[in-house]
């Protein structure tokens, strides 16, 4: 394993904290998903939350990957703009939402786009606005599988939900979409057991929506946590996302997936208040703080530090032992959250060969790019 990947040979030209990405890390990355798919690309979807970067998109299109899921109409504008041909807006657009996609559908003729749904009424809605603009829309069954977050409930009578749906018009219903990341036994098998039983009676259910006279339902399942089991169903689209950037949360509970960290904090020693703390400048603003103060951000090459306390521009650190920094000192970390930290940057520097060589917009990561 390569020691020290981390280290920025140029790092003192550029000003703290900032999020640093490794595009060859990022690759490897893509590879050892498709390698998990046995590269069929026609079961790879990946989820652009993490990024929401057009250069990342980009990485997927050099390995054929043409189709993405997204939570955000600026995700799906990026998406497209990008190239991306098949969109899913995994969500059920609402009010102004379903407006705006069907302003991109007619913008990026080139993509095709589709959205969730597991709401009678929410469906109608959506439908009434798709024949208002002369459009038809294409659509996923959203199930709850026992995250109790969005979805229709997978154990209810799904075959005449579907049909429900399917006499909407403007609407058209080709498939399913679970999201069961409420599923985190670090013990992979056993995380898996309850994601293969409502996977089974699930198809049964597919089985019946077969039976009458509809095409099979696509089935979109699952993120990171369950991607190492839906990799190897050969009837559904896995859709992690994470797995880019990889973060310490999914490495320490999914210690059975191989990806590596590609994107590091940098940080600067900006004071050191007491014999035993200094302070950083990776305050709320710049790194995820919805965790708990000790999983916030990971100082993964010094652990001899650890969080006592955080503030919109500070991060105080407890030392173990005598401190040994200095005031103008560099700390790299990993991020426990990287999505929603990823999310505070408007750009991140791009690392080749130790070096920083550019910026990567965050084009996606306000609510509007331009629709």
């Amino acid at each position: 394993m390569e020691q020290n990947w981390q280290l920025i040979a140029n790092v003192s030209s550029f000003d703290t904290p900032f999020l640093a990405v490794f595009p060859e890390r990022i690759r490897e990355n893509i590879g050892l998903a498709l390698e998990m798919v046995q590269y069929d690309l026609s079961r790879f979807r990946p989820h652009i939350k993490t990024h929401k970067m057009a250069e990342v998109l980009r990485l997927f299109l050099d390995r054929g990957i043409a189709k993405i899921k997204c939570a955000t109409i600026a995700e799906a504008e990026l998406a497209a703009a990008t190239g991306i041909t098949d969109v899913l807006l995994a969500y059920q657009p609402v009010g102004a939402k379903v407006g705006r996609l069907l302003a991109l559908i007619e913008k990026f003729p080139e993509t095709h786009f589709s959205c969730l749904v597991d709401h009678l009424a929410s469906a109608e809605h959506i439908g009434e606005q798709a024949i208002q603009c002369g459009k038809t829309l294409t659509v996923y069954i959203d199930l709850n599988t026992g995250m109790n977050r969005t979805g229709y409930p997978y154990r209810a009578d799904l075959p005449d939900f579907y049909r429900a749906i399917a006499a909407i018009p403007g609407l058209v219903p080709v498939g399913l979409h679970i999201y069961d990341g409420h599923l985190q036994n670090t013990d992979a098998l056993e995380r898996v057991k309850p994601a293969k039983e409502a996977l089974d009676f699930i198809l049964k259910d597919v089985a019946l929506i077969e039976r009458q006279g509809w095409p099979s339902p696509i089935i979109v399942a699952g993120g990171s946590n369950t991607f190492s089991f839906y990799a190897a169903e050969t009837t559904v689209e896995c859709s992690p996302g994470t797995f880019v950037f990889w973060d310490i949360n999914y490495a320490v509970s999914l210690p059975e997936l191989p990806f590596k960290f590609a994107a590091v904090l940098a940080m600067t020693v900006i004071s050191k208040p007491t014999a035993d703390t200094i302070c950083l400048d990776l305050g709320y603003k710049s790194v995820s703080s919805e965790q708990p103060l000790e999983k916030r951000m990971i100082c993964y090459w010094n652990n001899d530090l650890s969080a006592v306390g955080h503030s919109e521009e500070h991060l105080v650190m407890k030392c173990k032992g005598p401190v040994r920094y200095e005031v103008g000192d560099l700390i790299y970390g990993i991020p426990f959250h990287v999505c929603p930290s990823v999310a505070l940057y408007d750009q991140v520097y791009v690392v080749n060969d130790r070096h920083i060589t550019g910026t990567w917009q965050v084009a996606a990561r306000g609510k509007k790019v331009t629709v």
